[in-house]
């Protein structure tokens, strides 16, 4: 077994924003600072590259620095979201694997922990999908050097339903560390998921910012979240509560992150991300310029108002 198994079990990673302005032009000092104070919390990693933070819009120059500067602000492992990049114009399998496998070659060498490899949405439409799946998993692994975590990523962001049979292949894999499930409003989809992975003695990393709580109760020991990225306590406290096995506090810290979660994870669910920018804003993590997310849809400023009226009421007095 790898050792990140047992170092990241039960623990949160949040998989974090990319400060930029309206543009698309990251703002690297924005970034920096963010970093350092993201990292001030018990987290027991981070996740770049990942959808939250427009891992695959980001040139390759902008990735490696994304990478750079988180590799210099922390010395928590970190895990980078590889998958096909939207300027790749990969249009076969063939090539979709390759530039999976490049993106993980350029993790690697960028000094990442290790990857988190982006579902193929190609390979659910496919009679051999299943051991093309297997195969994508093992080729990155071997040419990358890193350890794995699966994403089963299954919604309006893309992916497709990863069977339990898959799962359990998958976490058969000598490099996976575990499987990440995200599938936003499929209850039965990922308490099946978590479940097929309960013997592998991996890790069974819940991404369910809806179903954060829940996702515990039915097996998940790890988490890997876009909504830590701007709320690194409200997310760690439910799973330390119900690590701790203090289900009163667990129902409390639920309520709290659910509040929260409510008013930024709704229909257009893309913009997610940008209420996250919003939420870190406010929290004095990025700077207004720098909390823009130019690749989801356009949002109008009464949802803003909202997560930061949800903000005002959870911290205030």
């Amino acid at each position: 077994m790898h050792p990140l198994v047992e170092r990241l079990r039960g623990t949160l990673l949040p998989a974090v924003v990319t400060p930029m302005d309206s543009d698309g032009v990251v703002a690297y000092d924005a970034l920096s600072a963010y970093a350092v104070s993201l990292t001030k919390h018990a987290v027991g990693g981070v996740a770049v590259w990942a959808h939250t933070g427009r891992g695959l819009y980001l040139s390759p120059g902008d990735r490696a620095k994304v990478l750079e500067t988180w590799r210099s602000a922390t010395d928590v492992p970190i895990v980078a979201g590889v998958g096909v990049p939207k300027s790749s114009g990969a249009e076969t399998l063939e090539q979709a694997a390759d530039a999976t496998v490049e993106m993980a070659r350029a993790a690697a060498a960028g000094g990442a922990d290790a990857v988190m490899v982006y579902p193929l949405a190609a390979l659910g439409e496919s009679p051999d999908g299943h051991a093309q799946a297997v195969a994508l998993h093992e080729r990155v692994a071997a040419e990358s050097g890193l350890p794995l975590v699966g994403f089963y990523l299954h919604g309006e962001a893309g992916g497709y339903p990863y069977s339990p049979s898959l799962i359990r292949d998958l976490l058969s894999l000598d490099a996976m560390l575990g499987v990440k499930t995200a599938t936003l409003d499929r209850a039965i989809g990922c308490q099946d998921a978590i479940w097929a992975g309960r013997d592998s003695g991996k890790l069974l990393i819940t991404g369910e910012d809806r179903m954060y709580g829940p996702s515990f109760m039915w097996g998940a020991d790890t988490a890997l979240v876009g909504i830590a990225s701007a709320q690194v306590e409200l997310s760690s406290a439910v799973l330390r509560a119900w690590t701790a096995g203090d289900h009163a506090a667990f129902l409390t810290a639920s309520d709290r992150l659910d509040r929260f979660a409510a008013a930024t994870f709704y229909a257009p669910i893309e913009g997610y991300v940008q209420r996250m920018l919003w939420a870190a804003e406010w929290e004095g993590l990025v700077p207004a310029a720098a909390a823009h997310d130019p690749y989801g849809p356009g949002l109008p400023l009464g949802e803003r108002e909202l997560v930061v009226r949800c903000l005002e009421q959870l911290h205030g007095p």
